[in-house]
């Protein structure tokens, strides 16, 4: 017969296992109860804007520009109605969402759904789970990402108080742009046509805005922001530029670099950034000057030679209390071409915690990436060098998108390659070893070949890739995204990659986690992920010039063992082609 003390303990340890799983099934409740649906209607239509002193009809979401900031917390969902009302077809891409099973919502025309046509609508629905942090949103459709882009912020799901750092007085988004004094898709439709490289932007812009070194015409709507001496503001960078990587300063301040990609990071000061096309940067700043004006100034990274770049510097200001009548004090940004201070900032970001890594490596890719030239027809004649026109490619394949159904809809339809839309056998490594960023690379491995081609990827693979760039007919810094994945960032140095050498520079501990990799001039970044998410995922330069040319290929991710590990039925209001 058990003993009173027996039984007493016995007694207390289920009261005890009672109280902690009545305390797990509180917390469940309250996360369940805090996670929100949140629903937006996003309206592309035409709107006028006056900027460079001439006015000019812009595709727009809700007649804004820039479009619309999506707040939401950690875990909500977002259902997002676009209406398309405007004269060319539209998809809307939600940048750095890691859309688990949700790939119909990612975005990119062609890929994970046929375009939205002038007329129609079409329904995005999505969680964002375990994400927190500076995403953004544009389309992803011709170069509609010129003027329709916008902010998506995800805070914690416990509020601004479960940040890792002090919680900041405000929160500043700030969104870096460009600006053409003509129509984009008339700038990319002539290039097109014609092979040649198409114009540079006019100016750049700060949340839509040129500022005050493009003349009186710009300065009186230059970006302005109040600030108060002592406080600590949360600065929310997005280059959201179509094809320029952007030196960023504050005269006067310094800047903490929090987070990147919606990714924490370990606090690092410094007084410059370099932020590609596609990337986001999470800086805090403390207004700890006398008060005054301070300019946010951001001009060109241009890391390729000879290359013609927006050589125009945009600005902003900072506007402490008490300093309206004060001249702003401008920063000193580095020179166009300093890859030695593009090189320091990169490399000096770290994961605020110590990486998941996979064990061992399941795949193991090789991809080159970089420009090439296809000849021209016989008879025709076209605007590239050497009567060429432009390409890009990556491992020598020039991606072209399918035109009659997506990528995603045939895998999921099982129409792949029986029906011509794509063919499961993108390379693993290059087809030809060479010198890849060789002062003279060989004319013969200039030209490409075109092609509509995936990489398979089966569900819970570890995946790691070396992006090398190539030094064909220029080198150049190429900020390569991945759609649906965050990946760690291992290393990235310059030249040829050497597996033996280099491989002993591989950070295991903290490495960044981003979404979009700023692959050095003439040299290399690795890369690690675990293929978790099914689906069709576009991998591509996020200079649109280059997606444009080709440069971008996919990865066809297997679904996995049951529902939670595979891709959703597609929505019923899917767009046809």
């Amino acid at each position: 017969m058990p003993s009173s003390s027996n039984m007493s303990s016995s007694s207390s340890s289920l009261l005890l296992t009672s109280t902690l799983l009545a305390l797990l099934l509180c917390s469940s409740l309250l996360q369940l109860a805090v996670a929100k649906e949140q629903y937006h209607e996003f309206v592309v239509q035409e709107a006028s804007v006056t900027r460079l002193c001439r006015n000019r009809s812009i595709m727009t979401v809700n007649g804004q520009f820039p479009g619309p900031t999506v707040e939401m917390s950690e875990g909500d969902s977002l259902i997002v109605r676009v209406i398309n009302r405007g004269r060319y077809n539209v998809t809307v891409h939600w940048h750095g969402v890691r859309q688990m099973r949700t790939g119909w919502a990612d975005g990119p025309e062609y890929v994970t759904q046929c375009p939205i046509r002038p007329g129609g609508s079409y329904t995005y629905r999505f969680t964002v789970g375990g994400q927190e942090g500076t995403l953004w949103w544009h389309a992803h459709s011709s170069w509609l990402r010129a003027t329709v882009y916008g902010a998506l912020i995800i805070r914690p799901r416990a509020g601004v108080a479960a940040y890792p750092f002090k919680t900041p007085a405000r929160e500043i988004p700030i969104l870096l742009g460009e600006w053409w004094d003509m129509n984009p898709i008339d700038v990319v439709r002539t290039a097109t046509r014609t092979g040649a490289a198409p114009n540079v932007s006019d100016a750049l812009t700060v949340n839509g805005q040129p500022g005050d070194l493009y003349g009186s015409c710009s300065s009186k709507d230059t970006a302005t922001f109040a600030v108060k001496s002592g406080e600590t503001s949360l600065v929310r960078f997005i280059n959201a530029a179509l094809n320029t990587e952007l030196f960023v300063s504050i005269a006067g301040h310094s800047m903490t670099v929090v987070g990147a990609d919606a990714s924490y990071t370990k606090p690092y000061s410094t007084t410059v950034l370099m932020i590609a096309p596609g990337q986001t940067t999470d800086v805090l700043v403390t207004f700890d000057q006398p008060p005054g004006k301070y300019y946010l100034a951001a001009r060109a990274y241009a890391s390729a030679q000879g290359v013609p770049f927006d050589n125009t510097t945009t600005t902003a200001i900072f506007q402490y209390d008490g300093g309206a009548g004060s001249s702003p004090s401008m920063p000193t940004l580095p020179a166009y071409n300093d890859t030695a201070t593009a090189t320091a900032f990169t490399t000096s970001l770290r994961g605020l915690r110590r990486a998941e890594l996979p064990s061992q490596v399941d795949e193991s890719l090789f991809f080159t990436v970089g420009v090439g030239l296809f000849n021209c027809s016989s008879g025709e004649t076209c605007g590239g060098p050497n009567n060429t026109r432009f390409a890009a490619s990556i491992n020598n394949v020039s991606f072209v998108l399918p035109s009659t159904i997506s990528i995603l809809h045939a895998h999921y339809s099982q129409q792949s390659e029986q029906q011509g839309v794509f063919t499961a056998d993108f390379p693993a490594n290059p087809p030809v070893e060479f010198d890849y960023t060789a002062q003279n690379v060989s004319r013969a491995l200039w030209q490409p070949v075109p092609g509509t081609k995936v990489y398979k990827l089966k569900y819970g693979a570890a995946v790691q890739v070396v992006l090398q760039g190539t030094n064909i007919f220029a080198g150049e810094n190429h900020p390569i995204h991945i759609h649906g994945y965050d990946f760690y960032i291992l290393a990235q140095g310059f030249g040829n990659f050497d597996a033996a050498k280099d491989g002993l520079l591989f950070n295991l501990d903290d490495p960044p986690m981003r979404n979009t990799v700023a692959v050095p001039v003439n040299g290399w970044a690795v890369i690690r992920f675990v293929a978790d998410n099914p689906g069709v995922w576009l991998m591509h330069c996020h200079l649109d010039v280059h997606i444009t040319w080709g440069l971008a290929m996919a990865f066809l991710v297997e679904d996995g063992v049951g529902d939670l590990q595979s891709l959703q039925a597609p929505p019923p209001d899917l767009p046809l082609c």
